[in-house]
């Protein structure tokens, strides 16, 4: 049937049945695709039309480039004598599409309606002025001048290179989206820029880490000009681009080697955080994320991340939220926003009821004409409370059910205002309802169907919990979305299967909740299992993609066998993107689901997966000594002798062991090394033998065996870079093995003696840590070179390296690291005098508190000795010796001794200085040979340790206790001994030192003794 219409743009008319342009009684030629141009363009007035959709409009199953669609408009501009720098009719949005931001007024060519009645039917949206296909218009924005003016003002600012992060705050319906789409369109019309946009989702959002990014991401890649930022991304954010497979090359998609190096939160964040920096050289970049009360964890950091960054950057990261939905949830998006705040690094914006007379205003652009009904603008504020959404909705039900009306005379209220009124329903969640009921059943049942499917979804999706044909289900939608009923078009999307349809959004979440929530509970699971079995088949082998949005549909479909898939799946997708809490809430997930079903060989090996995963995710969210990662650790273990599955066994062998380490249980740590390496040898995968040899290595560096945790770390570097050259897919570690074996060798090689060695190993653990940028990682080679650092006296350095660490735990919430951290730190202000005593041996000991929190207990003697030796330095005689007697009844509990020497020797020192303060001379005597019996004790242990610098510090103690006593001879004897041990280092303090004191005890007029060589 032909549409007997004719669109109205004075002094134009654009006549629909007879595909002319007409100029007052002159015709005015136009090609035939340029027609049909200016005809899509005038039927969306005020709205942008973009590229894309444009070219399927007018160029359908046409494969032709934007240069043929630049003819047409160039075409139109002339024929409409327009200007395209001050357009009266083709906006050009630059980057982005056309609008046409003339006046359209619709005449209807029908025998029924007449040329006076052709004035009747100005309507924004275009729909005929009959009752039942009255359509919402766009939204007229109304009482939000200073507001528009605020968000103006952000992005002056951004403009200049600094970069902005704002929220638009208020609840359901107040206009965020509102406000957010005519800001865009003010500045998308002033000034050539990149608009990203992406969308939160209620049912599966919080558990998809990076959703809304990766959709604007998407979003803008599709777009006009999304060549240049896919090869951005390929370039600075590689680690992005592999979350969109669809957007990748083919060549990229089947390379193995693409996941070898990992894909970690802290590279994710740093990636995409240079790359929109990058792009907003070329031109500025609005980024919005809207519903942020439902965002995940990984988005959130996102943007605490980039909020933070102080480089210079064109951009502005707009982001909407729900502020009482976000407090109902305990969201941590209201910790962010407040402590962003704080720090001045984000502005909030909170979006008020509109006035009565902004509701008037409104009135006045949505019912132009001679006048409004008096009192009508007060009923409707009263009634509405001044949200527009409510506003909105309100007024076009009254003009759809005949209560508010046009004639020659005016707008009318036929039943008076008392009338309207009192049917007027109370809130907006009610006016929503009955304005479904008005629609037919069938589009009822659709829409039912489409809420299911999400707050956006394909229409093929919905076509599957529905008694309809796909095409038939597409039409209903584009239906609704032409007359802005509850849904908007946002143009095709195909599936991996060759499916191609539709794609739609709710108008407002608002719409999809209350839908939604009127389903049946029977009929809400059936709709979500459909829903989901039809995406599995349209997504295939690449389901995985979308693994979080199928295991929610799943689970609310009471699928348990599928459900459980997709969570393994969900989790999986979390921790390739360092998304941990993600991974966590999949993973328990998975494991409350499981455990519904029969007790079965397939569960078991389910459920083995997901502990293992979840040991791992556990170990990053809580530390590694946490009993949720022994827990998880130990039920995987079982599962693996119960299944008799050693395939499976070294990633599990791998949690426990450091899980026992980090709980300084060295024994049971030890054996479940043993039983990798036994393990690795069997089956000659050189993953499980690194994680065995560090992990053998780690233990026996804390167990004082030095000479042989050096030969396991050496092994255990050589595996691992062995293992990164011939597997893409390494067994789960927390850590990079390579940085970890190298960062342990420093450490071992300065007690071996080998101080210039030990300094390389750490600076080149700290070198590979940051090319990975993986945080975890990245901390613990920072712990290395502290150590490293100290052991050297290189204090100032040190010092740097330690706020660096301190800093990093701090951001990444690493518990043992912060509560290390500050034990450091405080240590050094206090022998700088920075800091007072008691508040600085306060801070430490709530720290080391802190530290016994986490679970962890590996280290703990070490810290203790440190925490003595400060009390002893400021006089606290009878705290030091209680922190050294705890020292060492804690490792001879664990077994750990890799202290001992330093214990002996500080508590050598002590004494002296007590013997230093006593009157009698038996009693210092007495103190002074329990002094030496220390110090000779330390060195008795480091020669059985092997640990040449630790033996050097205990002979300068006894050394100086032998100058004292007049001894001269064998302290000489002694520490040239041992200095003369040593081949580098020559410049650290502790050789420096020596060898000052081998110069005062040589013999007058002779010279301290030649160094020896080995």
């Amino acid at each position: 049937m032909r549409e007997e219409k004719i669109l109205q743009f004075e002094p134009f008319r654009l006549d629909i049945t007879d595909e002319r342009l007409w100029r007052g009684e002159d015709p005015i030629r136009l090609t035939n695709k340029a027609f049909f141009v200016l005809r899509y363009l005038a039927e969306h007035p005020a709205k942008l039309v973009t590229k894309d959709a444009l070219l399927d409009a007018v160029w359908p199953d046409t494969n032709v480039s934007e240069a043929a669609m630049t003819v047409c408009i160039r075409e139109l501009r002339q024929a409409l004598e327009d200007d395209a720098q001050s357009p009266r009719f083709i906006e050009t949005v630059r980057g982005r599409g056309y609008r046409f931001v003339a006046k359209v007024t619709i005449v209807d060519r029908s025998p029924a309606l007449g040329q006076a009645d052709a004035s009747l039917a100005q309507a924004p949206d275009l729909a005929l002025r009959r009752p039942q296909s009255v359509a919402v218009p766009p939204v007229p924005l109304v009482g939000r001048e200073a507001e528009l003016a605020r968000l103006q003002q952000w992005f002056d600012t951004a403009l200049k290179g600094e970069r902005r992060v704002g929220f638009l705050v208020g609840e359901a319906g107040i206009g965020k989206t509102t406000l957010v789409d005519a800001f865009a369109a003010q500045v998308g019309s002033e000034k050539a820029l990149w608009i990203g946009h992406g969308q939160c989702v209620d049912q599966y959002g919080a558990g998809e880490a990076y959703l809304p990014l990766l959709e604007a991401l998407g979003r803008m890649c599709r777009g006009p000009e999304g060549g240049h930022l896919l090869a951005l991304l390929r370039r600075q954010a590689p680690s992005w681009l592999m979350q969109m497979p669809a957007l990748q090359r083919e060549a990229e998609r089947a390379s193995p080697d693409r996941m070898r190096n990992g894909t970690t939160q802290a590279r994710m964040l740093r990636e995409l955080a240079e790359a929109v920096e990058q792009l907003s050289i070329d031109r500025p970049l609005l980024l919005v994320l809207e519903d942020l009360h439902w965002s995940d964890a990984s988005t959130l950091a996102w943007l605490s991340y980039v909020a933070r960054r102080r480089e210079q950057a064109r951009l502005l990261v707009l982001g909407t939220y729900r502020p009482v939905e976000a407090i109902v949830a305990a969201h941590p998006l209201r910790t962010l926003t407040q402590e962003l705040k704080g720090r001045g690094q984000c502005e909030e914006l909170l979006l008020d009821y509109l006035s009565e007379k902004a509701v008037a205003a409104y009135l006045a652009m949505r019912c132009p004409g001679r006048g409004i009904p008096a009192g009508l603008a007060k009923m409707l504020h009263q009634r509405s409370e001044g949200n527009p959404l409510f506003l909105v909705t309100l007024v076009t039900t009254l003009v759809r059910n005949g209560k508010l009306v046009e004639n020659p005379a005016g707008w009318e209220l036929p039943e008076g205002l008392g009338a309207v009124s009192a049917g007027v329903p109370e809130g907006l969640r009610q006016l929503i309802e009955l304005q479904l009921e008005r629609l037919s059943p069938e589009e009822q049942t659709i829409l039912e169907a489409a809420s299911v499917a999400g707050v956006e979804f394909p229409a093929a999706a919905v076509a599957a919990g529905v008694d309809l044909e796909a095409e038939s289900v597409e039409a209903r939608c584009e239906t609704l979305s032409r007359r802005a009923q509850f849904l908007r078009s946002l143009g095709p999307e195909a599936w991996p299967d060759g499916t191609v349809a539709g794609r739609y959004g709710f108008l407002h979440a608002l719409h999809q909740e209350v839908m939604y929530n009127r389903i049946p509970a029977g009929q809400r699971i059936r709709l979500h299992r459909q829903i989901g079995m039809r995406l599995e088949e349209g997504y295939g082998d690449k389901a995985r993609e979308i693994a979080a949005e199928l295991a929610e549909h799943f689970v609310r479909g009471r699928d348990a066998p599928r459900a459980v898939r997709h969570l393994l799946h969900a989790g999986q997708n979390a921790q390739r993107r360092s998304a941990y809490p993600e991974a966590v809430a999949h993973l328990t997930k998975g494991l409350e689901v499981l455990g519904t079903l029969p007790d079965t060989v397939e569960r078991a090996q389910q459920e083995l997966g997901m502990q293992t995963a979840l040991g791992m995710a556990w170990m990053a969210v809580k530390g590694y000594a946490a009993p949720e990662v022994g827990s998880a650790y130990a039920r995987a273990r079982a599962l693996c002798q119960q299944l008799g599955d050693a395939s499976r066994l070294a990633p599990v062998l791998s949690g426990l062991w450091i899980y026992h380490l980090g709980r300084a249980e060295l024994q049971t740590a030890r054996e479940m090394a043993e039983l990798l390496l036994r393990h690795g040898e069997k089956t000659q995968d050189p993953g499980a033998l690194g994680s065995a040899h560090h992990g053998l290595g780690q233990i026996l560096h804390d167990a004082g065996e030095f000479s042989s945790a050096r030969e396991h770390c050496e092994q255990a570097f050589a595996l691992f870079t062995r293992q990164l050259l011939s597997s893409p897919d390494p067994i789960p570690f927390v850590q990079d093995g390579r940085v970890i074996s190298q960062g342990f060798l420093a450490m071992t090689l300065w007690f071996l003696g080998y101080p210039d060695q030990a300094l390389r190993k750490a600076q080149e653990a700290l070198a590979m840590a940051r090319e990975l940028s993986h945080p975890f990682t990245l901390t613990s080679a920072l712990h290395f070179a502290v150590v490293v650092h100290v052991c050297r006296g290189e204090k100032a350095l040190a010092g740097e390296r330690n706020e660096e660490m301190l800093a990093l735990s701090v951001e990444q919430g690493f518990p043992p690291f912060i509560a290390g951290g500050t034990i450091g730190k405080s240590a050094l202000l206090l022998e700088q005098g920075k800091i007072a005593v008691d508040e600085g041996i306060a801070q430490m000991r709530r720290s080391v508190d802190a530290l016994r929190a986490t679970g962890v207990r590996i280290g703990l003697p070490r810290i203790l000795v440190l925490l003595a030796t400060v009390e002893g330095a400021v006089g606290h005689v009878e705290e030091a010796f209680a922190l050294l007697a705890e020292a060492q009844d804690v490792g001879e509990k664990t077994g750990e001794r890799q202290h001992d020497s330093a214990l002996s020797q500080l508590k050598g020192s002590l004494l002296l200085g007590q013997a230093g303060r006593m009157e009698q001379a038996e009693d210092r005597r007495k103190k002074t040979s329990e002094a030496e019996a220390c110090f000779r004790h330390a060195i008795d242990v480091t020669r059985r340790q092997e640990a040449k610098s630790l033996e050097l510090r205990a002979a300068m103690s006894l050394s100086r206790l032998w100058q004292l006593q007049g001894r001269r001879d064998e302290a000489r004897d002694l520490l040239s001994d041992v200095y003369g041990w040593f081949t580098e280092g020559f410049d650290t303090a502790d050789l420096k030192e020596a060898k000052a004191l081998l110069e005062e005890l040589a013999p007058r007029g002779g010279k301290s003794p030649p160094r020896r060589k080995r």
